[in-house]
């Protein structure tokens, strides 16, 4: 796996995920630390939004919030 400087990942960026999509994976570091990693998208461990939806609605059958108001609960969140 190869290890790139932050400085050198940001002026050569295009050159770095040419070799990404080519499936090879970069690490990105900061004063020689690792930060970050440059990887291929995996198309699998992407969220099924309207799933989540569908799930989030699901959930809110049957559930009310009693005794707040709208209001009330704007004024919460802005403490």
């Amino acid at each position: 796996m190869l290890h790139v400087g932050a400085y050198e990942a940001k002026t050569h960026l295009p050159r770095l995920l040419e070799r990404v999509m080519k499936g090879e994976k970069i690490v990105i570091t900061k004063h020689g630390v690792p930060v970050a990693v440059l990887s291929p998208h995996d198309p699998k461990s992407s969220v099924d939004t309207r799933g989540v939806i569908k799930d989030i609605r699901e959930f809110r059958k049957g559930r009310t919030l009693t005794r707040l108001s709208l209001r009330e609960l704007m004024e919460e969140g802005r403490r």
